[in-house]
């Protein structure tokens, strides 16, 4: 038997809300719709879903995902201009990455 990855989901106050960024974000659209409980993007390799909880996130991510890029900087500026906020960069060897947060604060990562 093996696992075959399909979606990544991610926790959140406003499933609509966040996932239309999302869309925007990866210059896509929205999958499916399940009364705004749960919404899923259609990206590529892997879709993000979307799930509405009660809770508010309490700590750092434990997993994200990373995006990479041509132009690290560009794709920064353009996705904070839409809403997220950019931290700290970080470099190990050849491997660049900038940590960014989306409008709920979920961590994520571009790199170039």
């Amino acid at each position: 038997m093996t696992l075959d990855p399909k979606m990544i989901t991610i926790d959140c106050a406003d499933p609509r809300a966040l996932s239309a960024w999302w869309a925007k974000a990866l210059d896509t659209k929205i999958a499916q719709d399940f009364d705004g409980e749960f919404v899923i993007v259609a990206a590529t390799p892997l879709a993000l879903g979307f799930q509405r909880v009660t809770e508010p996130r309490q700590a750092k991510n434990r997993i994200h995902v990373d995006f990479h890029t041509e132009d690290r900087h560009a794709e920064v500026d353009r996705l904070v201009a839409m809403g997220a906020s950019a931290g700290e960069e970080h470099s190990i060897g050849p491997l660049t990455w900038t940590v960014l947060q989306d409008p709920e604060g979920n961590e994520f990562c571009v790199a170039g």
